[in-house]
């Protein structure tokens, strides 16, 4: 995609430490940022897309699996946001398996509310009811969140369609389908923590 940036004669954007910046500087920066935020959806399917290539063993291909799992949220009902969290929820495999579960938490964090995030961030220690006794792992570390708001919610995303979902013959929709979910999710970030102005530049 091509990259926006906005004119400005209030601006010189040529400082060479942050130390050295305007309070015009970065209200510059922000505008740009703002202007391409459409790159954010862009990126997110670039990287759903490349887990086509990656299968390690598993029945389907990794974007198989994930298009079925949110496949089989927005089947079931599940809000916008948990579908999108479905859709992504592997795509931190795109970079590493392990602690593939926080790096897609931390991707899909500044788009959905607190329990969808928790709920990528921890569904591995909740998958492991599921196959852990095969490595002799303990099966019971979801008990560890059982006082914690969201883990109803982790605990229908994992067992109702996370582990479900390896089905090569399963009626999967396609990445184009969610799409414009991933488009409409992204297409703004909230202000950060505690309401304040975003400074994460």
């Amino acid at each position: 995609m091509t990259v926006t940036e906005p004119t400005t004669d209030a601006a010189d954007n040529s400082f060479r430490r942050m130390d050295e910046s305007s309070a015009e500087q970065w209200a510059h920066i922000g505008r740009c940022t703002a202007l391409n935020q459409p790159r954010v959806a862009d990126r997110i399917l670039m990287l759903l897309q490349s887990l086509a290539d990656i299968r390690d063993g598993f029945l389907t291909d990794q974007l198989t699996h994930s298009l079925q799992t949110a496949t089989m949220a927005e089947r079931a009902g599940a809000d916008e946001e948990m579908v999108f969290a479905s859709l992504c929820h592997d795509i931190g495999k795109a970079i590493s398996v392990p602690n593939h579960g926080a790096i897609s938490a931390e991707i899909i964090k500044p788009y959905v509310r607190e329990d969808v995030y928790q709920t990528i961030l921890n569904h591995q220690d909740f998958q492991g009811r599921h196959y852990y006794h095969h490595f002799g792992a303990p099966r019971d570390l979801r008990d560890q969140f059982r006082s914690e708001s969201w883990f109803s919610l982790c605990e229908e995303f994992t067992d109702d369609w996370d582990q479900q979902a390896f089905d090569p013959d399963y009626d999967t929709l396609p990445l184009e389908h969610f799409e414009p979910l991933v488009r409409k999710i992204t297409a703004s970030v909230s202000s950060g923590t505690s309401g304040t102005q975003r400074t994460d530049y």
